[in-house]
């Protein structure tokens, strides 16, 4: 560890050293080829889709934290079944959390013809409540 630790200062260190320093406005822009654009870009991702690759990303975590328990879930008896149980409620209750927050909401959307009201907005609250009372009404 310390090795590593040592490994990647002393290459910091002597990159900054030894590299050349003759910036430009073409390597200063924010693109990677180094290119000066001709037009901007007509606009930049939204701060929602961070947050939503981001609850992927723990999500997705929780994938790797299961896929152990299931190869010796044989082996841990009762107290894995407990501990993944405690897990999964955990998960469960922070995604609950993050619907109700409205974390997963990505505003309004362009309607497909024939809807009831085109001015709604859609939320993931509406489309539950939307998806329940069509049922209703179907039974």
């Amino acid at each position: 560890m310390v090795l590593a630790t040592l490994f990647a200062g002393l290459s910091i260190i002597a990159s900054v050293l030894m590299a050349p320093k003759k910036p430009n406005p073409a390597k200063s822009a924010p693109y990677e080829c180094g290119i000066i654009p001709s037009f901007e870009p007509p606009e930049r991702f939204p701060v929602r889709f961070y947050l939503v690759a981001m609850i992927f990303v723990v999500f997705d975590i929780e994938i790797i934290f299961i896929y152990p328990y299931a190869v010796i879930s044989r082996s841990l008896g009762t107290f894995g079944v407990v501990e993944m149980l405690v897990f999964g409620a955990t998960m469960f209750v922070a995604f609950l959390y993050l619907v109700s927050n409205g974390a997963l909401n990505w505003g309004h959307i362009k309607r497909n013809r024939g809807e009831d009201n085109p001015f709604e907005e859609r939320t993931t609250s509406s489309t539950i409540r939307r998806v329940s009372s069509k049922e209703k009404t179907a039974a």
